[in-house]
């Protein structure tokens, strides 16, 4: 719990996506400049950490080479280091990003692969920085062609345990794992993204930080006759405030001013019955 009673205690990472084909706001954020004053808005919004993504990871988004993804995001993880304190996470799949990206002041490793490419349990030990494992089935390119689960939450809660299991062995610190369960990752909108949220406690009672992120994802469009990613704010914090209730230690969002409101009520209402 925080020590402000005013600030939330759920922690809130806001997304920049330095992408020309994200999902939400693909080429929005041109050069550094463009970056640099999105990331200043959301540490005044409330933001706790900064998630720098420079390779699309929508549903049929294809890979970005190495040296492309560091030419994105080096330059603008500099310049928020050179001027603020907060946070930096990396939002990347490839170990060498992730190297070059906490060589220039990033200090968390945002997983979509959770530590699965080559090299990357060797390198997230070596690097020493906090990681999240998130759960993705297939890869961006396939993952939501007939996902395809049994029980979704008790499936993905075991992949997460055993990636957290995996990291551990390779010389991760296990107080420096997060983990995610990928909602929209390799998950069909309704069948399995809402029982996933439904039972997120069960992913909580690994003994893990996790982090969620459904801001603006399909399924509150699918749940809201199609709206566009821009037009999904409500579900969004619907979902981070589900989040919060199960227990999450924090919700990865495009939305920063509105989901530190919206948590900051939330909160104070609890607050108000104990």
């Amino acid at each position: 719990m925080s020590s402000d009673p005013a600030k939330p205690a759920v922690r809130v990472m806001g997304v920049l996506n330095m992408t020309p084909d994200s999902f939400s706001d693909g080429g929005a954020l041109a050069g550094v400049e463009a970056g640099l004053a999105r990331a200043r808005a959301m540490v005044a919004a409330g933001a706790d950490i900064l998630d720098v993504g420079g390779e699309s990871t929508r549903p049929g988004a294809a890979p970005v080479p190495a040296e492309a993804e560091i030419a994105r995001v080096v330059p603008l993880i500099q310049a928020i280091r050179a001027g603020n304190p907060v946070p930096i996470s990396i939002d990347t799949m490839k170990p060498e990003v992730a190297r070059a990206a906490v060589a220039a002041g990033a200090a968390i490793w945002n997983d979509v692969a959770a530590l699965r490419a080559p090299g990357a349990l060797e390198a997230a030990a070596e690097l020493g920085c906090e990681v999240v494992l998130m759960h993705m089935q297939g890869e961006p390119g396939s993952m939501q062609q007939e996902p395809r689960y049994g029980d979704v939450v008790a499936e993905v809660a075991d992949f997460l345990a055993a990636r957290a299991q995996a990291a551990i062995a390779a010389g991760v610190a296990r107080e420096r794992i997060w983990l995610d369960p990928g909602i929209g990752f390799g998950k069909h909108m309704i069948r399995h993204n809402l029982p996933l949220l439904a039972g997120l406690s069960r992913i909580v009672d690994l003994g893990f930080p996790v982090l969620l992120g459904a801001s603006r994802k399909s399924f509150i469009g699918a749940l809201d006759e199609g709206a566009p990613p821009d037009a999904r704010l409500g579900g969004s914090i619907a979902a981070a405030l589900a989040g919060a209730a199960a227990g999450v230690a924090a919700v990865r969002v495009h939305d920063v001013r509105e989901t530190v409101q919206a948590l900051r009520v939330w909160q104070a209402i609890a607050a108000a019955g104990t």
